[in-house]
């Protein structure tokens, strides 16, 4: 590579995002040593080598009702970046990812400003909103799909895409074992752990938290020899949850350890989201819960095209964890179907078993690698 590379803009909203962002800046580095890294993202993304000109990971919302209040700061996000876009110092190439409702339309701007997009991560358009692809078509110079279903879906709507494999199989590489994992928290290794992942965003953790809690009563109760850990995300207050969970609770609050917490735990009740993912990907069963507002959940079921909500049933087509949604989501139901796994012979073995499968569909690690070479060769850079 040259020693001055290209500037570089990157875009993500959420934690998620943010770590996927920060692999990719990492690989940007190694592949292009001098080129300008700025935009929009976390502290993993600085950390990484990233400017960070905008930071709203912290205000993420949990869905489209939730997200109004946040509406200033992103429309402010958002005027800065389409200000840097069009700048003196104007970037080659954009890299968006995930987070399409704004995403989409900063790629509207880029594309306005002459600037090439790359979208990596891209919308879930098989699973609800199946028109966002004409305007991906529209705005994107270049998808990065990381699910390999996606690169048919794609060609056939005229929308260049090349498949990179998940970004997961890179941010698990790290992740401990299960024998180092309950070491790291302090845990038996003959004991029952229950692992709670209540979500990455304040609302979310908000509406989980109550069945979640009431679950671990009832599974208290049944297995006196359980324990349970909560993975606190970095992007939560711990006293939302301290409150959420009340005086007493059984529950141990690990901070920013959700890898930790997935691996060492026997069964995990989790919130739906990219953590379900991980959750398969590192081979730990569990049981899948979400809520959202009303309002929410009308705007969400008119527009989905599948009867699932998480990504491992998502990933694989069919029904392999419990999903428990919206009035179904009660401590009680969610205690019930976390005992059945446990008492049922094989249970947990069958969801061991399809992770296998899932994993396998998801590509090779060194995504960051991949993703990297294919947006410096958009950006005019030969490797």
């Amino acid at each position: 590579m040259a020693a001055d590379g290209p500037s570089i803009m990157l875009a993500a909203g959420e934690a998620s995002g943010d770590l996927h962002g920060a692999a990719l800046c990492q690989a940007l580095r190694a592949e292009a040593p001098g080129c300008r890294l700025f935009g929009m993202g976390g502290e993993r993304m600085a950390a990484a080598g990233m400017d960070l000109l905008v930071d709203v990971t912290a205000a993420a919302a949990a869905g489209g009702t939730e997200a109004l209040n946040r509406i200033p700061l992103l429309y402010r996000a958002y005027r800065r970046l389409r200000g840097a876009l069009a700048g003196a110092r104007r970037p080659r190439v954009l890299v968006v990812i995930d987070f399409p409702e704004f995403n989409l339309r900063l790629a509207r701007a880029a594309c306005r400003a002459g600037v090439r997009v790359v979208y990596f991560i891209p919308p879930q358009v098989w699973v609800w909103r199946s028109w966002r692809v004409r305007t991906i078509r529209r705005v994107s110079s270049l998808v990065l799909a990381v699910f390999p279903f996606e690169t048919a879906l794609y060609r056939r709507a005229g929308v260049p895409v090349e498949f990179v494999g998940h970004p997961l199989l890179d941010a698990l590489g790290s992740a401990p074992d299960r024998v180092a994992a309950r070491r790291a928290l302090g845990l038996d290794d003959r004991a029952l752990v229950i692992g709670l992942l209540p979500g990455s965003r304040r609302e979310e953790t908000a509406r989980v938290l109550p069945a979640m809690r009431e679950a671990v009563t009832a599974i208290g109760r049944a297995r006196r020899d359980a324990r349970f850990v909560l993975a606190l995300a970095p992007t939560v207050e711990p006293a939302t949850v301290e409150r959420g969970l009340g005086v007493g609770s059984p529950v141990a609050i690990a901070h920013g350890r959700s890898h930790a917490v997935m691996s060492a735990a026997d069964l995990l009740l989790v919130a739906s989201g990219t953590a379900t993912l991980e959750a398969a990907l590192l081979g730990t069963p569990m049981v899948v819960c979400y809520r959202v507002s009303r309002l929410t959940e009308l705007m969400v079921r008119s527009l989905m095209r599948v009867p699932w909500i998480s990504l491992p049933n998502l990933t694989l087509g069919r029904a392999v964890v419990p999903e428990l949604y919206q009035a179904a989501a009660t401590g009680e139901r969610l205690g019930r179907e976390a005992l059945w796994l446990l008492d049922t012979p094989g249970a947990l073995d069958t969801q061991r078993a399809a992770f296998r499968e899932l994993r396998g569909q998801l590509g090779a690690p060194g995504v960051g690698a991949r993703a990297a070479r294919l947006v410096l060769a958009e950006a005019g850079v030969a490797s």
